[in-house]
């Protein structure tokens, strides 16, 4: 019933079944067995004398036992991944592209951030006019910089306790570990009320605050949805399209997907209907896939369609993508 559906897009009725299955089954033997569907509430019927057409419960079932066979699949090519981010940024863009092509729906890459990162080192210098300069180097090199501005001028020897004092206290560390209860009280122990010390910690604290998700973003084929009269017909298709256009409620669905890959690391994902948790998605299928770049950092791919995507071709096209981003990185 769900690949005819897939295929269609219309009620499947049981004269069509008994034409698909190379058993023999009268009509009524199916009608029976479809009506037990619906009472367990794996299929629905939308309109009186129609064929039926699979709920979020059926969709659930279908894809369940699709991802049990996917997951050794992408375990294997994950652990390919690891130390290759040169060429992150420009392949993100290309694969974004690659999955929206072969899949015919939505897709979306966001990539990893300095927030996901652990510090390497601080480089501080005085400038003129009561200001110092913050150069932040992450493990896998990204580097930020800031310039502060400080009640009065700043000796030398000041600037080379303060780098030392913090490079002992951040190096290694997850930079995320800054705006935590424990760090802070770590740093006042040691800073002894230092105002440039704690004008560095509040300005990195800012920039882990202030880090968007949604700059770090790529979309690409939301005109695909188009495609599908259930969204052609939907009132809710420009809520969609703005969705694609601002990231704010992707980053929001990824965000959301992430704390729950955290607690339990399955890989692959698939959100049916209102499983998003995101209003402007409620009739789609989100389908991810978590990336492991290396050095700790992670990324998110997804595929957003109709709630009667091909979901195996979907699965198979993200499994696949990470052999193309492996041939990318090198």
């Amino acid at each position: 019933i769900i690949k005819k559906y897939l295929e269609k897009g219309e009620p499947v009725g049981s004269r069509t079944i008994s034409k698909l299955l190379d058993i023999s089954l009268s009509s009524a033997t199916i009608r029976n067995e479809m009506s037990d569907l619906e009472e367990l509430g794996y299929i629905e019927q939308p309109h009186t004398s129609a064929g039926r057409i699979p709920s979020d419960k059926g969709y659930r079932f279908y894809v369940d036992n699709l991802l049990r066979e996917k997951d050794v699949e992408i375990d294997r090519i994950k652990t390919e991944m690891y130390n290759r981010v040169d060429k992150l940024e420009n392949m993100m863009k290309d694969l974004v592209k690659v999955v929206a092509s072969n899949t015919n729906y939505a897709a979306l890459i966001k990539g990893p951030t300095i927030n996901d990162d652990k510090f390497k080192y601080l480089q501080i210098s005085a400038l003129e006019d009561k200001k110092v300069l913050v150069v932040i180097v992450s493990q896998s090199n990204v580097v930020k910089t800031h310039i502060i501005d400080i009640k009065e001028k700043i000796a030398a020897k000041d600037v080379l306790d303060i780098s030392v004092l913090l490079n002992n206290l951040l190096t290694g560390r997850k930079i995320t570990d800054v705006i935590t209860d424990e760090f802070k009280k770590e740093i006042n122990k040691v800073s002894k009320n230092n105002k440039t010390i704690k004008k560095i910690i509040d300005t990195i604290e800012e920039n882990i605050k202030n880090e968007s998700a949604e700059n770090q973003i790529y979309t690409f084929g939301a005109n695909n949805l188009f495609k599908y009269k259930e969204f052609a017909e939907n009132k809710q298709m420009s809520e969609l399209v703005s969705a694609f256009e601002h990231k704010n409620e992707l980053a929001t669905l990824v965000n959301n997907i992430n704390e729950q890959n955290d607690k339990n690391n399955t890989g692959l994902r698939v959100y049916i209907g209102e499983e998003s948790s995101i209003d402007s998605m409620k009739d789609c299928s989100v389908v991810t896939a978590k990336c492991d770049f290396g050095n700790g950092l992670t990324g998110t791919i997804g595929v957003i369609g109709p709630k009667r995507m091909d979901y195996e071709k979907v699965l198979k096209t993200l499994t696949n993508l990470m052999e193309v981003a492996n041939k990318q990185l090198k």
